[in-house]
C-alpha cells in the first residue's frame, strides 16, 4: 500500500473461502476470520475495512453471522463467492439472505472460485475460469430477478465483472429473445449496470474500454486482487489504470479514492 500511495484497502477473504473446511465447521471458522479481521481494522482504523465472511451454503448461519458482522463489528459488507457447490447466487435458496442484506442496504462484494468444470489441462481455473464464473453468476441474479426484487443492495463484481461488460448486450438481447416474457432488453441492461466493478487485473487496454463504455464511471472502484496475485503483477495493473488516458483526471480521483468513499463507511472516518 506503501510502495503504491494507497492509503485505505478493504480486506476480504476471497476464494475458495471457507469452502474447503468441513461443513460443520464453517459457522466457527467464519466467526473467527471476522474477528481476527476486525482486529487488524481496530488496529489500524485509518488503513483498513472489511468484507465480511459468511458460512455459506449454511443460510441460517449466515444470516446470524451477517447481524454480528454488520451490526456489532460494523465492517463495510459482505464477500460472497460467486458459486457454493455448483449453486450460483440467483437460486432461490440464497433469498433470506438477499431479502435481509436488501434490508440493510449492505454492499455485497462477489468474487469469483472454482465452478463444477473440469479445469483445462495445465491451466489453473483463475486463469479463465474464475472471470467466467463471475460472469455465470451475475448474469443468474439478474435474468432470476434478484436485483429487482432486492434494490437496494449494491452489488460490486471483482476483475470488472469478469466478460459482462464485454458481452452484456449478447446477453440482454438473446435473453429477452428466449424469454420474451421476463424482461426485455434495455430492462436486463440497466440491472447490469446496476453492479459495481472494481478494476483488479482488469486495466489492460482491451478490457478497460469496454468497462469504461459499458458502467456509469461513478460505480467502478479500484481493486488489486493482492497479495491473491503477485505484487508486481497487481503493481503492474494498478499502473495501466494510474496511467491510462481513457480516463478524465476527475474519473481517476473518482475510481481511486471518491466511488468507494461514497459506497463504504469505514473510508469516511
Amino acid at each position: 500500500m506503501e510502495a503504491r500511495r494507497i492509503n485505505r484497502g478493504i480486506l476480504s477473504l476471497t476464494a475458495p473461502g471457507i469452502a474447503d473446511w468441513q461443513e460443520n465447521e464453517h459457522r466457527d471458522i467464519a466467526r473467527q476470520v471476522n474477528d481476527y479481521t476486525a482486529e487488524v481494522v481496530a488496529k489500524w482504523p485509518k488503513n483498513f475495512g472489511n468484507f465480511a465472511t459468511l458460512p455459506l451454503p449454511d443460510v441460517d448461519g449466515a444470516l446470524r453471522e451477517v447481524a454480528y458482522a454488520l451490526d456489532v463489528l460494523r465492517s463495510d459488507g459482505v464477500v460472497l463467492m460467486s458459486n457454493y457447490g455448483g449453486r450460483y447466487l440467483g437460486d432461490p435458496l440464497f433469498e433470506p439472505l438477499w431479502s435481509d442484506l436488501d434490508r440493510r442496504n449492505a454492499v455485497v462484494f462477489i468474487h469469483p472460485t472454482r465452478n463444477a468444470l473440469a479445469p483445462l489441462d495445465g491451466i489453473p481455473p483463475p486463469l479463465v475460469d474464475f472471470p467466467s464464473d463471475t460472469t455465470r453468476t451475475a448474469v443468474d441474479m439478474v435474468l432470476k430477478g434478484v436485483l429487482d426484487r432486492y434494490r437496494n443492495l449494491q452489488v460490486i463484481l471483482a476483475h470488472a465483472g469478469g466478460f459482462l461488460p464485454y458481452a452484456a448486450n449478447r446477453f440482454a438481447t438473446c435473453a429477452a429473445g428466449y424469454k420474451p416474457d421476463l424482461y426485455d432488453a434495455d430492462k436486463i441492461l440497466m440491472f447490469f449496470r446496476r453492479f459495481y466493478f472494481d478494476t483488479a487485473l482488469s486495466s489492460s487496454p482491451s478490457t478497460l474500454p469496454s468497462l469504461m463504455n459499458f458502467a456509469d464511471p461513478s460505480r467502478i472502484l479500484l481493486g488489486t486482487d493482492f497479495p491473491y496475485v503477485p505484487g508486481g503483477m497487481a503493481e503492474a495493473f494498478t499502473s495501466a489504470l494510474d496511467a491510462s488516458p481513457l480516463l478524465s483526471e476527475v474519473e481517476h480521483v473518482a475510481i481511486g479514492r471518491d466511488n468507494a468513499s461514497a459506497l463504504l463507511h469505514s473510508l469516511s472516518r
